[in-house]
């Protein structure tokens, strides 16, 4: 009896102790769940606090100007940097971040004069539209459908810089190389293809450029207009995917419609003939290519210059041309990437500037007696 006794007095002993243990092991568990939480949510709330602040400007009454240079081709996050350093940014994390959430883009090189009451959006708008400080002391305007060559002139006429030394720069091997690993979506290994006749033809932006220097580096002139063809071909990406052509493609078929276009033309049913063309396996033929070959320009193409010898004649080769024949704007870039649906094979413009369109020879040949008469 004794014996019983003292086993169960042993037993209870050690069901309490089990039941201490447990009790202290819940509470231990439940506080550290409880300082787990009040720690996830001090770093939760001082994270969305930190970011909340990061986005309002620096300084809401400080309006005194802060001059600020952004290099040629820098990166997001050396934009951000570049801004946080001169505490226009609280931080160039949350600039960066903020940057990507909202998709911005084609930010540009230059001198900028910030404040510290700038919200990040202002401050991103403006290097969106380059809105930079000052008079620029070189300012470039390259228009659409112009051939190296002659981007080459207007460089020349308005820098110190000779026809030659530009051409010289435009054809560097080193210097293409050092822009196709810069600018690696844009200008690909197509551009080395032993045909081409210049491989930056139709890489060099028409727009406005800006310089702020007296004899900015014609290395950076040049990497300004291939940048900015670099960011204009953003928006298209998806689209050559679906349309299967690689960069270079839709650079050479948007040059084809520049070219051809006129201020009255429809350039998405010239590219729609192109495209119709291609799917059949006709040769393009387009004037144009033929002129390029030429090497010259001239009113109207003869019959004997179909003849010229050249793999960039579309007269006497099928397919697209070794590559671009001049810089495409954005009206030509939009008809390569959203054609008309259309059966036209043929077009013409007359004098009028206007563009016929038609489905077949027969109809083209009635149209061209119409309006042009070969004299030779």
């Amino acid at each position: 009896m004794a014996d019983s006794d003292s086993n169960k007095e042993f037993l209870d002993k050690k069901l309490q102790e089990k039941l201490y243990i447990a009790k202290i092991v819940r509470k231990t568990v439940l506080t550290v769940l409880i300082a787990f939480v009040v720690l996830f949510a001090g770093v939760i709330g001082g994270g969305y606090l930190y970011v909340r602040s990061a986005l309002k400007p620096v300084d809401p009454d400080n309006k005194e100007p802060v001059k600020v240079q952004i290099p040629i081709g820098s990166s997001v996050s050396q934009i951000a940097s570049i801004l946080e350093k001169n505490d226009i940014i609280k931080s160039a994390i949350v600039f960066k971040y903020y940057v990507k959430f909202k998709n911005e883009s084609g930010f540009q090189a230059g001198n900028y004069q910030f404040n510290q009451s700038m919200t990040i959006q202002e401050i991103v708008e403006r290097l969106k539209k380059g809105e930079l400080m000052g008079e620029a002391a070189i300012k470039l305007t390259i228009p659409e459908g112009l051939q190296l060559s002659e981007i080459a002139d207007i460089i020349a006429k308005h820098t110190p810089y000779s026809k030659k030394e530009i051409m010289n720069q435009l054809t560097n091997q080193q210097f293409i190389k050092q822009m196709q690993k810069k600018y690696p979506n844009t200008i690909t290994d197509d551009i080395f293809n032993g045909r081409i006749k210049y491989a930056l033809e139709g890489y060099l932006y028409p727009a406005t450029y800006s310089f702020y220097e007296e004899s900015p580096p014609l290395s950076e002139i040049i990497e300004t207009m291939i940048k900015k063809t670099d960011e204009m071909l953003v928006p298209y990406r998806n689209k050559m995917k679906e349309l299967s052509l690689s960069t270079h493609q839709f650079l050479t078929l948007a040059s084809l419609v520049e070219e051809e276009a006129t201020e009255k033309a429809d350039r998405e049913k010239i590219a729609s003939v192109f495209y119709n063309r291609l799917e059949k396996n006709m040769p393009l033929q387009t004037d144009p290519t033929v002129l390029y070959s030429l090497g010259k320009h001239k009113e109207r193409v003869y019959y004997k210059d179909l003849e010229v010898n050249s793999p960039y004649n579309t007269y006497k080769n099928k397919g697209l041309p070794p590559g671009p024949i001049a810089n495409a704007g954005k009206q030509s870039l939009d008809a390569v990437a959203n054609p008309a649906d259309t059966n036209y094979f043929y077009f013409l413009a007359t004098k009028e500037g206007e563009v016929i369109f038609t489905k077949t020879l027969d109809e083209h040949n009635k149209e061209k007696a119409k309006h042009i008469t070969e004299k030779d």
